[in-house]
């Protein structure tokens, strides 16, 4: 089924009106829903086409990802996500010193679960720090770990022994930080120690000048530096204004991360356009743009580093090579959306953007068009609403008897 754009924005207004529980009525119409997501989703690649299209010297990694610039400087964290062993999180600090509007755990930053004193959470399970050496005896190292969760320099001096291990194992390292704590002595200390790799995001700092210097400073001491960065208004417009300094700081690489929404981030962007991928992330529309217009710069302008698209379909392809890796079936992914229902309101703004055009468009049957199933859905809801009302009355009654 190819609904049209316009029976597409009557059915997702009217599913969006509708209070409460929506659960049966998604399951009676459930070819109607998927079909709106797949023809979003394919206007998405259609458009995201044309622009790389456009894009001088664009590469790719046997099409799991895509790049401008020196091959020999892409992020090797990044191959091993994408060609070993997937993205291996080790998790230590959960807590930031900063809240930003970008952060997947916005809402409930304040609220992560503690990791108890001397343990690491590695693989979604607890180690003593010295049950690590034990680890890496038995079961088979992986081609790389990230330190994750949440900003790791408000107790990086923990870090280091744990950093030593693996890089005696031969496990190579990538850590996360918004920069704004960091010192020559603890990025010497994390170099010595044997990280490979240093990634700031900088979007949390809006690009700020001690931050660009802490990045030089790093380059130092630790062997690959870049930038990951959710891509935001925000960051496209302080990057401009820093464009030179970030460019002359002997970063390697740029990692361009696709902005996707969970549920302590989306409040923070109501009424934006969005799109969902392949029934899975929900994304800002001007997000994957920005990538696109910072790879094309880089292209036209040679910049000395190499800007890769961390995309929705990076992710995805993340997902299938990891699976891979463990055992799964042909074909098992998992590449899920971050809500378990459709959010029908949230894609009402891309349904009435004239920007973008459905590929192939085809009449509803009679007994899907909305006109013809309006009533019956609102029958529905009123069963429903009279089912929970006649419960609430026999408990009522029932009470009262006890009592």
């Amino acid at each position: 089924m190819n609904i049209s754009k316009k029976d597409a924005l009557e059915w997702f207004e009217f599913l969006a009106s509708i209070p409460g529980n929506k659960e049966e009525i998604c399951e009676e119409y459930k070819d109607i829903i998927e079909s709106v997501l797949r023809q979003i989703d394919l206007s998405m690649r259609a458009h995201h086409k044309r622009i790389q299209d456009s894009i001088v010297g664009l590469d790719t990694l046997k099409g799991r990802t895509y790049f401008v610039g020196d091959k020999n400087k892409f992020p090797k964290g990044c191959v091993s996500c994408l060609f070993g062993d997937g993205l291996g999180g080790v998790r230590k600090t959960n807590k930031c010193n900063l809240q930003c509007k970008f952060c997947y755990y916005h809402d409930n930053i304040d609220n992560q679960e503690k990791i108890p004193d001397n343990m690491w959470e590695i693989g979604e399970t607890l180690y003593y720090e010295e049950d690590i050496d034990l680890l890496l005896n038995i079961q088979k190292k992986p081609s790389g770990i990230a330190y994750v969760y949440l900003e790791p320099f408000l107790e990086i001096e923990k870090y280091y022994p744990v950093i030593k291990k693996f890089k005696e194992a031969g496990v190579y390292q990538h850590m996360y930080t918004n920069g704004t704590i960091g010192t020559e002595e603890n990025l010497k200390a994390l170099g010595e120690a044997g990280l490979d790799e240093l990634r700031f995001n900088m979007g949390a700092s809006n690009c700020s000048d001690k931050v660009i210097e802490y990045m030089k400073l790093a380059k130092k001491y630790i062997p690959m530096v870049g930038i990951e960065t959710p891509m935001t208004p925000e960051f496209l417009e302080s990057f401009m204004k820093q464009k030179d300094k970030i460019l002359a700081s002997g970063l390697d690489f740029i990692n361009c991360a696709e902005l996707h929404f969970g549920e302590d981030n989306i409040n923070n962007y109501h009424g934006e356009t969005m799109y969902i991928s392949r029934r899975g992330y929900i994304s800002p529309i001007w997000s994957r743009e920005i990538t696109f217009k910072l790879m094309d710069m880089a292209s036209k302008e040679n910049w000395p580093l190499v800007v890769h698209d961390c995309s929705n379909h990076t992710k995805y392809c993340r997902e299938l090579n990891k699976n891979s890796k463990h055992n799964q079936d042909f074909g098992f992914h998992t590449y899920y959306s971050e809500f378990e229902r459709v959010l029908f309101h949230l894609f009402i703004p891309f349904l009435k953007d004239e920007k973008f055009k459905f590929i192939t468009e085809e009449n509803l049957p009679e007994d899907l068009k909305l006109e013809n199933c309006r009533e019956f859905i609102l029958e529905m809801i009123e069963e429903d609403e009279e089912e929970i009302y006649e419960g609430f009355y026999d408990y009522e009654e029932e009470t009262s008897l006890e009592d």
